[in-house]
């Protein structure tokens, strides 16, 4: 009985005095937590709910993971604080060790540079960008791409949404359709499309009077392509085989760089450490966040090639926050890149992943509001449409499976849980799963049980 009464008073207050700007209000009364441990949240009542979201993919090795929080407390207790124009071993450490990694999996010497977040990151990788090419502000970006929501990040990002009421600096990016190809827009057949898509892209260098390019100077206007291998807000969405390589020859024909959003799939989410090993091409810039302290400090960053960040083109000061490379962060960011070099990551998320993707497709072939499921790694997106024709984005199911979820009254084993998911997609109807990276297929079971009555409960109504 306490705890409800904590549990309603913090409510009231939360309803009094806290903003409803950020992302907590999607739901109409946000869940309280109080605890969490592995892949559960646990609420005042002490009822647990399996979390396949995992904070945005940003707590991949599981919640309260006792190896990070060690690291974390033996930084407090050694060095917990340090201005960051001055340096401390763990900021140097970490950073050689990503660029040692992309070196030897790229072949490109480069440098990285920390921030606190990743629209901050990417405000950071714009700045390089527009620095590298004689201030060029036009950016390529997708479809369905998100990379935040700081009013230069927002440019980038192709919602509306997140612009509407503050405009933005500079220019927008002009945004280039994905390779959807569940829903493509030119209304295709993977099977005999030829990759028809990026033709549409490379057709835009043809004549000047397409408005990007000038053939006689042999010049872009435009100055990077911002990609998400796989798309994360946008609903998880998987590219053909064979799109990217196609596309790197277009842009470095017309000399445009290549920025890898990862701040989502970073980190073993698509089963390699970074998602753009997946497919074959090579970056000029690498954006992360999120998994680098499995969310236990806002610690972000880019790695971008030599050529483009030496001090020499880059020198101090060119961009600047207080807390980057703090110390706790960077302490635990060092931490878990050793224990992801430490036990073979690769074939226990793509053995996992694969393992959850076959249940996801026993579900579509069971439920008809399951129009499409697809997966990489342990980055799987269940796409929720009409009964009718499987294909009719349905946003109203969409919420009400979401919703219904969050009761915490799903039964396995005679237990009742709760279970979190997230909400993704151009239409908001794709549930993007996003488990811990340590899950068990015990747990990988218990949540294809809940899928399964969710999606038979909801609708029946």
């Amino acid at each position: 009985m306490q705890n409800s009464k904590t549990e309603q008073l913090l409510s009231d207050l939360e309803q009094k005095y806290c903003s409803f700007g950020d992302t907590v209000h999607y739901l109409e009364k946000p869940r309280i937590f109080k605890k969490c441990q592995g892949s559960f949240l646990y609420d005042y009542e002490g009822k647990q709910f399996l979390d396949l979201q995992m904070w945005y993919s940003a707590c991949n090795l599981g919640y309260a993971n006792q190896r990070l929080n060690n690291s974390l407390k033996q930084q407090i207790d050694t060095l917990p604080q340090v201005a960051s124009q001055y340096l401390h071993p763990t900021k140097i450490e970490l950073a050689a060790t990503i660029a040692e990694d992309l070196e030897q999996k790229f072949g490109e010497k480069g440098r990285v540079h920390f921030n606190v977040g990743g629209s901050q990151a990417v405000e950071d990788s714009l700045k390089v960008v527009r620095n590298a090419t004689g201030g060029k502000s036009l950016m390529f970006a997708f479809e369905g791409g998100y990379h935040g929501r700081t009013l230069g990040a927002s440019a980038i990002t192709s919602s509306y949404r997140y612009r509407r009421r503050y405009g933005h600096f500079g220019d927008r990016a002009q945004f280039v359709p994905f390779p959807y190809c569940f829903r493509c827009p030119y209304g295709k057949k993977r099977e005999d499309c030829g990759l028809y898509c990026v033709d549409q892209f490379e057709r835009l260098f043809e004549t000047e009077y397409y408005g990007v390019w000038d053939g006689k100077a042999e010049q872009s206007e435009y100055a990077a392509f911002f990609i998400e291998m796989i798309q994360g807000t946008g609903g998880y969405v998987i590219p053909p085989e064979g799109y990217f390589e196609r596309l790197q020859d277009i842009l470095e024909a017309r000399k445009i760089l290549i920025v890898d959003d990862e701040i989502q799939m970073g980190f073993y989410r698509t089963g390699k450490l970074w998602a753009i090993e997946n497919f074959g091409i090579k970056p000029d810039i690498i954006v992360f966040g999120k998994g680098l302290t499995n969310g236990m400090n806002p610690l972000s960053g880019i790695w971008a090639k030599e050529e483009l960040i030496n001090p020499e083109v880059f020198p101090p000061g060119s961009t600047h926050s207080t807390f980057a490379s703090n110390p706790l962060g960077t302490a635990v960011g060092l931490e878990t890149i050793k224990m992801l070099q430490e036990e073979d990551y690769e074939t226990m998320t793509r053995e996992k992943g694969a393992y959850f993707l076959e249940g996801i497709k026993e579900l579509k072939r069971r439920h008809k509001i399951v129009g499409d499921v697809d997966g990489l790694g342990m980055a799987l997106r269940i796409e929720i449409c009409s009964a009718e024709d499987s294909f009719t984005p349905d946003k109203a199911m969409t919420d009400r499976i979401v919703d219904e979820a969050m009761l915490g009254n799903l039964e396995v084993n005679g237990k009742k849980y709760g279970l979190i998911l997230d909400i993704g997609g151009y239409y908001k109807n794709v549930i993007t799963l996003a488990p811990a990276l340590t899950i068990s297929y015990e747990e990988i079971d218990m949540a294809i049980s809940m899928l399964d009555q969710l999606f038979t409960r909801c609708t029946r109504r």
